[in-house]
């Protein structure tokens, strides 16, 4: 008899994605972190970078944050920037990208249709490898891998993933 594995948690998506009829870009997570959950927003955890450098490329002052969900989400959608994640659900460890398995994807269907996006940028490895496992071709919507924000991804600093995630700007 298989032993279950008392570590991963089955765990659905609770936030909403942001985007609307303006939006030409979509940012893609993988699956929202426990701090985020509790924060109610995406990026919650305050070590990942991801309101830090979206303020710099952006030139947003004071600067985003998860903390502000509703000033951050209408600058967001003013600059043309739609969030979610590649995960609807999975069973997961923790925050640990590394331990999710069982997963549903997220259905882009909605979003693709009611808005110009052209370009789906992951954050990080796991978003790009869910998002082109469960998602079809679409011929019109190039997709990117970029650098992870996430407190793990330690080795890039802060004015690098500025540096890398700049591209985004040659879209909005």
């Amino acid at each position: 008899m298989a032993k279950e594995d008392p570590g991963h948690q089955f765990i659905e998506h609770p936030l909403p994605p942001l985007y609307d009829e303006h939006s030409r870009i979509l940012i893609l997570g993988s699956f929202p972190s426990i701090k985020t959950r509790e924060a109610g927003f995406f990026y919650g955890h305050p070590q990942n970078r991801f309101w830090p450098m979206m303020s710099a490329l952006l030139q947003i002052v004071p600067p985003l944050a998860a903390a502000d969900p509703e000033r951050t989400a209408k600058i967001m959608l003013a600059s043309g920037i739609a969030i979610w994640d590649s995960i609807g659900a999975c069973e997961i460890i923790g925050s640990s990208d590394s331990s999710i398995r069982n997963v549903v994807p997220n259905d882009f269907e909605q979003i693709f249709a009611a808005t110009g996006i052209s370009q789906v940028f992951c954050n990080g490895a796991a978003a790009y490898q869910y998002y082109k496992k469960y998602q079809p071709a679409r011929p019109q919507i190039k997709v990117r891998k970029m650098p992870s924000t996430s407190p793990a991804n330690a080795v890039k600093s802060l004015a690098a993933l500025i540096a890398d995630w700049s591209v985004i700007l040659d879209y909005l």
